[in-house]
């Protein structure tokens, strides 16, 4: 019966098909062509009775999170754990981005003051141990709401001091003064992700470059502040084996210590098509890659997303 109500009242990814192509296409080295879902892109609804407590905390607190904006796979899983990755800064992303479904707005909301503490509170009430921010990419803002993230992190460590705190945030367009504010006050792991290969950033992502990022990283890794730099990759949007690699090489030499690799889903029919179904023996190649050109910690998988068991692979980096 639990599992029949949560499959009434949440997507799941085997209920979105029909924002798939429909036309088969040759996928190219590790993969298979498009049409149905392969099997290794179904799930299992998950059971257990905290769903909807996660999902009440997340009310009752006015907070966004990536998991329901962005329309994650995982959501349902994570919100089961009692976990979420929460968005900061409103729902409404400055930049258009050809694979991310957030509501798109040149003039968003001002950020509201008491977001801090209301995720720090709920942070509290969620029992979480590790935490997970992320944020819309605000260049409507003078610092790009760097300062905004930095106090979310403060209100964090006040309310939770003994939890760990992972933030993902936008480039800030480069800007090294918005990124210190963000390095100064040390979170455990600091994330911004590539998310694809130089040849296809112009086409993926709105405004922000390939090379950019890579000198985000680099910069997040010589402050010494955060103690983790991690990237993150999502393939099957058309990229070469060849060209991952090349990809891995670079957050190689930009100091990464954790790379997650995912598979693209397409949120709805205005997105990026999905181009090809990459096997998991494909990502197994990645991971492999990975560690063999001395990237620490790889975590790959189709369901593998940015902050998808972000607490248990810092646990194993830890070790």
């Amino acid at each position: 019966m639990e599992e029949t109500t949560l499959e009434s009242k949440l997507p799941i990814l085997n209920k979105k098909l029909n924002n798939l192509p429909e036309n088969p296409q040759s996928g190219g080295c590790g993969s298979a062509p498009l049409g149905r879902f392969p099997k290794w892109l179904h799930r299992d609804l998950p059971k257990g009775g905290s769903f909807f407590k996660t999902e009440d905390i997340l009310q009752k607190y006015r907070l966004n999170t990536v998991c329901e904006e962005a329309k994650c796979p995982n959501r349902m899983e994570c919100y089961t754990k009692k976990t979420a990755t929460f968005l900061a800064l409103g729902k409404q992303c400055t930049r258009a981005c050809g694979f991310c479904d957030i509501d798109f707005s040149k003039t968003p909301k001002a950020p509201e003051a008491d977001e801090p503490e209301r995720i720090a509170l709920s942070v509290k009430e969620l029992g979480l141990s590790h935490v997970v921010i992320t944020m819309v990419a605000r260049d409507d803002l003078e610092d790009f709401g760097a300062a905004h993230i930095a106090k979310i992190i403060e209100a964090v460590r006040h309310y939770n001091p003994v939890s760990s705190i992972e933030v993902l945030t936008s480039d800030f367009c480069g800007s090294h003064t918005s990124l210190d504010k963000i390095l100064n006050v040390q979170p455990e792991v600091f994330n911004h992700n590539i998310e694809t290969t130089r040849r296809l950033t112009p086409k993926v992502r709105h405004k922000a470059t390939y090379e950019r990022t890579l000198e985000v990283l680099k910069y997040a890794k010589k402050s010494g502040g955060p103690r983790f730099i991690k990237s993150g990759i999502m393939v099957g949007l058309g990229e070469t084996l060849d060209e991952v690699k090349e990809t891995l090489k670079d957050l190689k030499q930009a100091g990464c210590d954790i790379v997650t690799i995912g598979h693209y889903l397409q949120a709805s029919r205005l997105k990026i098509p999905v181009k090809a179904f990459i096997s998991p023996e494909t990502f197994k190649h990645y991971e492999q890659f990975g560690l063999e050109i001395g990237i620490p910690h790889m975590y790959c998988g189709p369901f593998v997303r940015s902050s998808y068991n972000a607490n248990l692979v810092l646990k194993e980096v830890i070790k």
